[in-house]
């Protein structure tokens, strides 16, 4: 259920960058450009993430606000005990998966309307400039089960290491190794059937 989307090249410096930000983050008079500071390094990453998960640019747009609003509020309780990214990435998960819970309850409440029909949802969509090859990736992604589709997306998307992904979803490295091997098979299935 998410769309594709190009690589973001990922900050080549991020721990001085970090430590950056959060020394301006925790001065008063230098709080919004910390703020700024961390929007630039990483707003378009979040961006991302959290539109492979809720596929449409405006949804992502509201989830990404939030998500920075959630940032904003709770930076005096990040702790440092992992990596401001990974942090990030763990509200912005956090966010996105509210969201499509709420999304699903509405739609089950409104079981009059039309079924949703992910393709033709890319089609329209003015941001998605995707071939047929990667709809159908996308409806492969929306088989499967929300665990499995939150990392395969975490590590094909992102390439993002199982040690990393296991703090951002704390969850194994072993456990995310066999949700994204479950997934592998389920979308070369998908992708092979006619």
């Amino acid at each position: 259920m998410t769309p594709i989307a190009p690589v973001v090249s990922k900050p080549t410096n991020t721990t001085s960058t970090d430590d950056e930000i959060l020394a301006l983050l925790r001065q008063p008079h230098s709080v919004e450009r910390g703020f700024r500071l961390l929007m630039q390094a990483y707003q378009e990453r979040l961006y991302w993430h959290i539109r492979r998960m809720v596929v449409e640019h405006e949804d992502a747009n509201d989830v990404l606000q939030n998500c920075f609003i959630k940032v904003y509020r709770n930076i005096g309780s990040f702790e440092g005990r992992s990596g401001l990214y990974t942090w990030l990435y763990r509200i912005g998960t956090n966010e996105a998966l509210t969201f499509l819970k709420k999304k699903k309850r509405k739609a089950a409440a409104n079981l009059d309307d039309e079924a949703y029909d992910l393709a033709s949802t890319l089609r329209a969509d003015p941001h998605f400039n995707g071939d047929e090859v990667q709809i159908r990736l996308q409806e492969a992604l929306g088989q499967l089960p929300e665990k499995q589709r939150l990392v395969f997306q975490l590590r094909y998307f992102e390439e993002m290491p199982y040690r990393q992904m296991s703090e951002v979803l704390d969850t194994s490295e072993g456990a995310l190794k066999a949700s994204y091997h479950h997934a592998v098979k389920k979308i070369e299935h998908f992708m092979t059937r006619e």
